[in-house]
C-alpha cells in the first residue's frame, strides 16, 4: 500500500489511460476523486474501483474552467480532508489537417487539455500550499508533443505546452515540496485506434486479448503498462524527482531530454543575413534536425499475431 493516507484527483478517469490512473492509485492504497464528462463511464470506474476494495469519489463535469478546478479539490478536501496528488488527464482530439480545422475544435483541444492541466494545477497548488505537506503534480504529455503528429495541431500543441510547464512548475514549486513531472504515455486506447495498424490491435486488447510482444518491446502496451508510473511518481519514493519527462509504455521506460542547443557560435557585432548566408552550410545544415522524429514502429507481427488468433477463434 505504497499511497496509504494519501488523497488523489484523476480527471478524464472515465476510461483509457485515466481509468488505468485511477485503479492502480486506489489500489495502492490512496483515496481517489475521479471526473470525467460521460457519467455512465465514470460510474463504471467507481464501480472498478469499489468492487477491488478502493476509496472513491466521482464528480460528472468538463474541465478547463477554474470553476471546476476548484470543485475537484474542495471534493477532495471535503470528502478525505486533504489533497496529495493531482493528476489532470482529461482530454479530447480533433484530428483535422490545418485547413480544415475550425477555431472552435482549436479552442476545445487547448482547453480541455492545456486550460484544464493550468486550472487543475493550480488549485491543487494553492491546496498543497496551505497544507504545508508538499504534494505531487503529475502532468500528462504525450509523443504528440514531443513530435510531429500529423493532423494533430491543437493537441501537439497543448501537449507540448504541458510539458513545457513541467519545467516552470517544477522551478516554482520546488521550496514547497512539490514535485511536479509529466507522463509520456503511449498505449492502446481509443486515441490511437485511427492510427493505420493500430485499429486491430486496439480491438483485441479491448476484448481482453494480451498485446503482441513485438508491440510491447515497441512501447505500446495497455493503459495498465502506464499505471506503475503514475503510482510511482506519486509515492514519497519519487521526493526527488521532479522536473522531468517520463515515458512509459508496453516494456518501455524512457526519460525525454530537455530541450538544448545544439550548435552555438558568436561573433562580434552580431549576424547579418548575409553572415549566415555564409555560414550556413558549415554552422546550421550540418546540425539540422528531423521535424518527423522517430519514425513509426514496425508492427507488422503484431499484426499478423492478431490475423492468426482470429483464425484460431474461428
Amino acid at each position: 500500500m505504497m499511497l496509504e493516507g494519501k488523497v488523489a484527483v484523476v480527471t478524464g478517469a472515465g476510461r483509457g489511460l485515466g481509468r488505468a490512473y485511477a485503479v492502480a492509485l486506489a489500489a495502492a492504497g490512496a483515496s481517489v476523486v475521479v471526473n470525467d464528462l460521460d457519467a455512465e463511464a465514470l460510474d463504471e470506474t467507481v464501480e472498478i474501483i469499489e468492487a477491488a476494495g478502493g476509496t472513491v469519489t466521482g464528480l460528472v463535469a468538463a474541465v478547463g474552467s477554474a470553476e471546476v478546478a476548484d470543485k475537484l479539490v474542495r471534493t477532495a478536501v471535503g470528502v478525505y480532508g486533504r489533497l496529495d496528488v493531482m493528476v489532470p488527464n482529461a482530454g479530447v482530439l480533433r484530428d483535422r489537417t490545418l485547413t480544415k480545422l475550425s477555431d472552435e475544435d482549436f479552442d476545445l483541444v487547448l482547453e480541455t487539455h492545456l486550460r484544464g492541466t493550468f486550472t487543475c494545477a493550480r488549485a491543487a497548488v494553492a491546496r498543497f500550499r496551505e497544507q504545508g505537506t508538499g504534494g505531487r503534480l503529475i502532468l500528462i504529455g504525450s509523443p504528440a508533443g514531443q513530435y510531429a503528429s500529423f493532423g494533430q495541431t491543437p493537441y501537439s500543441a497543448a501537449k507540448a505546452g504541458i510539458v513545457g510547464m513541467v519545467r516552470t512548475l517544477a522551478a516554482e514549486c520546488g521550496r514547497m515540496g512539490v514535485t511536479v513531472n509529466a507522463v509520456i504515455p503511449t498505449a492502446l486506447t481509443r486515441m490511437v485506434a485511427t492510427i493505420p495498424g493500430l485499429g486491430e490491435l486496439v480491438t483485441a486488447v479491448d476484448a481482453g486479448e494480451p498485446v503482441p510482444p513485438v508491440a510491447r518491446r515497441a512501447g505500446l502496451g495497455s493503459p495498465d503498462d502506464v499505471a506503475g508510473l503514475v503510482v510511482f511518481l506519486a509515492s514519497d519514493l519519487a521526493a526527488d524527482i521532479t522536473g522531468q519527462a517520463i515515458g512509459a509504455g508496453g516494456d518501455r521506460l524512457s526519460v525525454w531530454c530537455h530541450p538544448t542547443e545544439v550548435v552555438v557560435a558568436s561573433k562580434e557585432g552580431g549576424w547579418s543575413a548575409q553572415d549566415i548566408a555564409e555560414q550556413a552550410n558549415s554552422l546550421l545544415r550540418p546540425h539540422v534536425q528531423s521535424y518527423e522524429g522517430a519514425p513509426p514502429p514496425d508492427l507488422s507481427g503484431a499484426a499478423a499475431s492478431v490475423t492468426e488468433k482470429e483464425k484460431v477463434s474461428a
